[in-house]
């Protein structure tokens, strides 16, 4: 596999594909922003858990996607800041995702968090992807 320009995107690439595919499971190279997504993605219901594995000579994000009665509890998600373009965002402009059925993931700089927390802080920051 090639050098990555944007590891989250592929994070989030590999966790629609494995959803689409009816994978209960999919890996990752680990990183703590991907850490934090999964924990954002655990907590608002998205997936049933994730964990890291350190035996092998990298750590490895182990996540356990998530279906209810046989479909997968993620639609679909946008990646909307890019390396080449990112997209920031004040607290009063974090787009509601599917008139609030879907979450968006905002990078603050107290971390990252769901929009709807980052709007309860009253923080803007970098608008990473919407998820429904």
């Amino acid at each position: 596999m090639g050098v990555l320009s944007d590891p989250l995107s592929d994070f989030l690439t590999r966790f629609k594909n494995a959803s689409r595919a009816k994978n209960d499971q999919f890996t990752a190279p680990f990183s703590k922003a991907k850490a934090e997504i999964a924990r954002i993605l655990k907590e608002e219901g998205y997936i049933w858990d994730y964990e890291v594995d350190t035996s092998g000579q990298w750590p490895v994000l182990q996540v356990k996607t998530k279906f209810v009665d046989g479909t997968p509890a993620l639609t679909d998600l946008k990646k909307v800041s890019k390396p080449g373009r990112r997209q920031y965002v004040g607290a009063q402009e974090i787009p509601r995702v599917l008139n609030g059925l879907g979450i968006s993931i905002v990078s603050t700089s107290k971390g990252l968090m769901s929009g709807s927390q980052a709007k309860r802080h009253n923080m803007g920051g970098e608008l990473l992807a919407l998820v429904w």
